[in-house]
């Protein structure tokens, strides 16, 4: 069994690379086929060109995903990976990373896939802590089953099944993920290549889940949906960034901020004045609790996406399950080597039936 006591990151458990990688090494031979123009080469770009920095060594790399357009991911990425089944991908990968700890273990899903079927599979890993890296594509919409509303569709979606209009509201995934108490949660687009990068950059270094939602342009059946946030002259005064350590500001020049009501508790938009400069939030990506994160899930509009935060929302440690696991693991064992199972499974609570 690998020593885990007092590892420095279980990044270190990973065997590295001999030699200096570059994004060829982790393009795969298969021909890469998603409708031309969707979202997701963007996102199989950024992460081909992010693996080498990790320095790991390819063999030790495992893509696993479900069912979806995102899940033909494994596919083009040369590093193993398994192609799973419907919502069950965080499952799969979750015995994975517990029982090969020297492993470094993503798993790629969508909206439909990972808060549909997957949605209890989803939650739990993230509850549980363990050393998963989850991308999950969010193009709000049903992409491979050819245009269903999906659970994170707005409320009044038109699409091929609810020609009147969805009725259900919709999931936002990072609260769900908040709610879940994960500890490292973030959010950024499909198109925005640096900050995608930066984001995969902190979720690769998290000990422990990191769930990254991306808002990725299905552009055959929900074309456009995140636009207000990738045009350059409506994007500056929809998005808000989240970063570390900085006032929560944003728009031409900075002009809006982010307050907390002190009647109420609630977070709200505001226009930056030099009498209201100082109550500007600070945000705080390390908070013990995950109450503000949580509030500034809230904040944008489901409809038109206005005041969307984007960047890491949470990002905290705690016990990490893969080691906590392979602790008790070692204490189960006994001074022979080796643990009885027959005592186990014949304990206390087992009776024989006689006549």
């Amino acid at each position: 069994m690998t020593e885990v006591t007092d590892a420095p990151h279980l990044l270190s458990l990973v065997p590295k690379a001999e030699a200096k990688q570059s994004m060829k090494d982790f393009k795969s031979d298969q021909e890469v086929r998603w409708c031309p123009g969707c979202g997701d080469y963007a996102v199989l770009a950024a992460v081909q060109g992010f693996m080498p920095e990790l320095g790991l060594a390819k063999e030790n790399i495992v893509f696993v995903s479900g069912i979806g357009c995102s899940s033909r991911f494994p596919y083009y990425m040369n590093t193993y990976g398994m192609h799973s089944i419907h919502g069950r991908a965080p499952a799969i990968a979750t015995g994975l990373a517990t029982s090969r700890r020297d492993l470094s273990v993503w798993v790629v899903t969508g909206d439909g896939d990972a808060l549909s079927i997957g949605g209890n599979h989803l939650i739990h890993a993230l509850r549980r802590n363990v050393n998963l890296k989850i991308l999950l594509f969010n193009n709000r919409i049903y992409g491979l089953t050819k245009g269903q509303y999906s659970p994170t569709s707005e409320v009044g979606k038109i699409t091929k099944s609810t020609p009147m209009g969805s009725l259900d509201a919709p999931f936002n995934p990072v609260s769900l993920a908040l709610g879940a108490e994960a500890t490292f949660v973030a959010r950024t687009v499909d198109s925005d290549r640096k900050h995608l990068t930066e984001v995969l950059r902190a979720a690769a270094d998290h000990q422990g889940t990191a769930l990254v939602e991306i808002y990725q342009n299905c552009n055959i059946f929900n074309d456009g949906a995140f636009e207000v946030l990738k045009d350059n002259a409506q994007a500056q005064e929809a998005v808000i960034r989240l970063e570390h350590g900085r006032p929560i500001r944003f728009g031409t020049d900075g002009h809006k901020g982010v307050v907390r009501d002190q009647a109420t508790g609630e977070l709200e938009v505001v226009t930056v004045t030099p009498d209201n400069e100082s109550a500007i939030l600070v945000h705080d990506a390390h908070a013990a609790g995950p109450t503000t994160a949580f509030a500034l899930s809230r904040l944008a509009d489901p409809h038109t996406l206005h005041q969307t935060p984007i960047g890491v929302f949470r990002s905290v440690e705690r016990p990490v399950y893969d080691t906590l696991m392979a602790e008790q693991l070692d204490q189960a064992v006994d001074a022979k080597g080796k643990g009885d199972l027959s005592a186990l499974l014949a304990g206390s609570d087992t009776w024989t039936v006689v006549g």
